[in-house]
């Protein structure tokens, strides 16, 4: 739990800097330039995301059970939101119309996500896990609220919000039914 619990602090505290320390980022910003800045902001987080997954890993199967499995219907209407929260997902690094539309795309699939996957999966470190994903997704969300929104420059595509969709249901595909699920977390989706 110990891992498990440091991982997030070290994961979710830098990605909160922007929004709980602004002046500190950007400090650093200029002090290690912005590729400087990027390299160890990258190092950390990724650090962080490694101890966050191994403590959640040695965790999970043993943390109490907080409420039961779904209904069989649930899981699968979980799995079909998946749908849009993966296209949403990826449309955030595309320059189509999903991404020009949403403020902040990513933070949106993310939430789903999180909360999705609340939904079905009812142990401790299940409501730690996720809890605190959609926790900072939203803070992040709101935060964004308060800083100025620009519309991207260039005109944005449809064709790249096609890829997007099409990404976003091979991704679906494969971790639902081609074994990417269980291959990456060792649980099927179906």
């Amino acid at each position: 739990m110990t891992m498990f619990i440091a991982g997030m602090v070290v994961f979710f505290g830098t990605h909160l800097l922007r929004v709980i320390a602004p002046d500190f980022r950007e400090s650093m910003v200029s002090r290690l330039g912005p590729l400087g800045w990027k390299g160890v902001y990258s190092l950390v987080s990724l650090a962080g995301f490694v101890m966050l997954l191994a403590g959640y890993a040695s965790i999970r199967w043993t943390s109490p059970l907080l409420w039961g499995p779904p209904l069989g219907w649930m899981r699968m209407v979980v799995a079909l939101v998946m749908i849009p929260a993966l296209v949403v997902f990826i449309a955030a690094y595309l320059p189509g119309k999903i991404r020009a539309t949403l403020r902040h795309p990513m933070m949106i699939a993310t939430s789903a996500w999180a909360a999705l996957h609340l939904l079905v999966n009812g142990r401790l470190a299940d409501l730690l896990l996720f809890g605190s994903f959609l926790a900072w997704a939203l803070i992040v969300m709101v935060a964004s609220f308060r800083r100025p929104w620009r519309p991207p420059a260039r005109a944005p595509s449809l064709l790249w919000d096609g890829v997007a969709v099409a990404a976003g249901l091979g991704a679906w595909w494969w971790l639902a039914f081609g074994g990417g699920h269980v291959l990456l977390f060792r649980v099927p989706v179906m």
